[in-house]
């Protein structure tokens, strides 16, 4: 079928003697078209015909008119598969709107392909360097389209997801990268800019504070962008991508508020940190970060704690470069506002978030954890008490928060020996009782244990003393061993 018969069945034999004004009533047509079923039979004719169209006549010379031409009929494809737009504070459509969404998608991605296909041949067979702009020019709207439809969402299905990596996967072949990454980020040593750029300026009236609830999936696409660039590209866009993802964070929703500091978080790990301390962007990136730790989310927290704890290195300087004396700064704010927390936290879900993430502030801060000492045992004690099973992601984690409190501030342990003790061998009578799988018995006996030994070296062997004077008619048999290895072990030293 050549292309004046395609024509014919789209309506518009009269514009085969140009690209220009076949794509113009094709754009205007399905801009018309208000049946479904129309729509979609314009886009399959408008695939085929990009199919089977001789590559001179779809780019006779690839100059700013037809770099337009292109981009006005691909922005007409993507608008017909664009999400329903959300005006409730909520920013999110129940899931039957997106119902034929994946359809559309489908064949909307079906077209890109054969587009892109034929730009693929341009360059490979003709040998056309000047439809290399081309290529630049298309490349944003098929990565945020592509994204778009690629995440699992409400609006996506797997075969709409399929079709939507495929083109991604064209758009990255297109431009000679290696990898989406490559693609967002560039080839920095070659000279060559990543999409990263064109694709924000794009998004970028749907991220305004009044607009960016309108369309659902503008959020998930700005943050999956972002984090496919690293540093040091990341640095460039800066002020690009800090202002959308304080507005996510800053949200009622804390489904929003997570995705917020998610993206916060990378860029605090892939921007220098002078930049992010230029213009006091680090104070307003803390403060924005840190009353979030007020919140009874566990999914939060467990962004919030880790972010936190890699912006407090911009900061502030590490306990080792202070200079004496070392004075108290936001590290202890944070740790000490945690432990207020933690003691008299009761959801098994925030205990197990705030114990992993405490063993990562106490190697973070080193010896200035003796200021919380006193705080930091209570809530050791407390968290030994009570069983998270099945897992025990608590306790362990705990388990590990003491080890490494003994190893730090040994010198101050000694006093703190009793009630340390008492605590861990109630902890081994409590567990050598309890149901659980052998293999995780043993692990939480063997840190406990080895808490002990670790112990009884800060009390330099007062604790073995007193360990041999227990009741061993009292014992069960697995914590009598688990004594016998501290005692034993001391005896070696």
């Amino acid at each position: 079928m050549d292309v004046a018969h395609i024509l014919q069945e789209m309506k518009i034999r009269d514009a085969a003697d140009s690209c220009y004004s076949a794509f113009s009533r094709i754009d205007e047509r399905l801009e018309l078209e208000e049946a479904p079923e129309g729509r979609a039979f314009i886009l399959g004719e408008t695939a085929e015909l990009l199919s089977l169209a001789p590559l001179d006549w779809l780019f006779p010379e690839a100059n700013a008119d037809l770099r337009g031409q292109y981009l006005g009929l691909v922005n007409s494809f993507t608008r017909y598969a664009a999400l329903p737009l959300c005006d409730t504070d909520s920013g999110t459509l129940p899931a039957k709107s997106y119902e034929d969404i994946p359809a559309k998608a489908q064949a909307v991605s079906a077209v890109l392909l054969a587009l892109s296909a034929q730009i693929q041949k341009a360059l490979e067979h003709q040998n056309r360097p000047d439809i290399r702009p081309l290529v630049r020019t298309l490349a944003p709207s098929f990565c945020i389209f592509s994204v778009t439809h690629l995440l699992e969402q409400p609006w996506s299905s797997a075969a709409s997801r399929n079709s939507a990596r495929e083109l991604l996967a064209s758009a990255v072949a297109l431009t000679g990268s290696r990898s989406v990454q490559e693609l967002l980020s560039g080839k920095p040593g070659e000279g060559q800019k990543g999409l990263l750029g064109p694709v924000l300026d794009t998004l970028q009236p749907e991220l305004t504070k009044e607009s960016w609830k309108r369309n659902q999936a503008v959020k998930h696409v700005f943050s999956w962008m972002l984090v496919q660039v690293e540093r040091p590209c990341l640095t460039e866009y800066l002020e690009k991508v800090f202002p959308p993802s304080l507005l996510l964070s800053d949200d009622y929703r804390t489904e929003n508020k997570v995705l917020g500091v998610h993206c916060l978080h990378h860029i605090v790990l892939n921007v220098p940190a002078a930049d992010l301390r230029q213009f006091n962007r680090a104070h307003v990136l803390y403060h924005a970060v840190f009353n979030h730790l007020h919140t009874s989310e566990a999914v939060l927290i467990q962004v919030v704690l880790p972010c936190l704890l890699d912006l407090l290195s911009v900061l502030e300087k590490p306990p080792v470069h202070s200079g004496l004396p070392r004075k108290p700064n936001r590290f202890d704010v944070v740790l000490r506002h945690i432990l207020t927390y933690m003691e008299m936290e009761h959801k098994l879900d925030l205990r197990r978030v705030y114990a992993k993430n405490l063993v990562l502030f106490i190697e973070r801060m080193g010896i200035v954890i003796i200021r919380h000492l006193k705080r930091l045992e209570r809530v050791i004690v407390g968290y030994l008490e009570v069983s998270d099973a099945p897992e025990e992601e608590a306790r362990l984690s705990i388990l590990d928060a003491l080890q490494k409190t003994l190893q730090i501030a040994w010198p101050r342990m000694e006093r703190r020996m009793g009630s340390l003790a008492q605590s861990l061998l109630r902890f081994l009578v409590d567990v050598s009782s309890e149901s659980l799988p052998t293999q995780l018995k043993e692990q939480l006996m063997t840190q406990a244990s080895h808490c002990l030994l670790l112990l009884d070296h800060c009390s330099k062997g007062k604790l073995q003393t007193l360990l041999r004077e227990l009741d061993s008619s009292c014992l069960s048999e697995p914590v009598l061993k688990c004594i016998q290895k501290v005692t034993a072990a001391s005896l070696c030293q």
